[in-house]
């Protein structure tokens, strides 16, 4: 029986477990940078839901996890494609475990992101997506842009 709920501060190891293995499942090696990025992910995490910066939902099928995904709620300065906000919305976390996968269990916390953004009159909800992933994240509405990065080297 799968459930879905909202995620608690405690769920911060277990958010940090998906967002390590959302990166493994992308080619990414399992390394040093992971462990440092989880290291400091863990208690960032906690703090923000317990801030309100982040709302997560986990769902559980017969007690146990298998699928999560964040909203974290960004400062961000109006912009035309919402020019009376002042916050915009970052998806992030999204993770299903390998068993579950191909059930729309993505499909429906994306869902359940995209509601909360709405209710709180957030118009812009941005994500970065694997190239596996597109297809999901078109098929809930979002779109490709034109954002680049730069991205100072980190050390491990």
């Amino acid at each position: 029986m799968l459930r879905t709920r909202l995620a608690v501060a405690a769920d911060a190891p277990l958010i940090t477990r998906h967002r390590s293995r959302m990166f493994v499942d992308a080619g990414r090696r399992d390394d040093q940078v992971l462990q440092t990025m989880s290291e400091t992910h863990e208690p960032w995490v906690a703090k923000a839901i317990v801030d309100g910066r982040y709302v997560g939902w986990l769902t559980e099928d017969e007690g146990q996890v298998v699928a999560g995904a964040g909203l974290l709620l960004l400062d961000w300065p109006p912009h035309p494609l919402d020019p009376r906000s002042a916050v915009r919305g970052y998806l992030c976390n999204v993770y299903v475990e390998p068993s579950h996968r191909r059930r729309k269990l993505a499909s429906n916390l994306i869902e359940l992101a995209l509601a909360e953004a709405r209710r709180r009159g957030i118009r812009v909800v941005a994500l970065h997506s694997t190239e596996e992933g597109r297809r999901l994240y078109e098929a809930n509405g979002f779109r490709p842009t034109n954002e680049m990065f730069y991205v100072e080297p980190v050390e491990p």
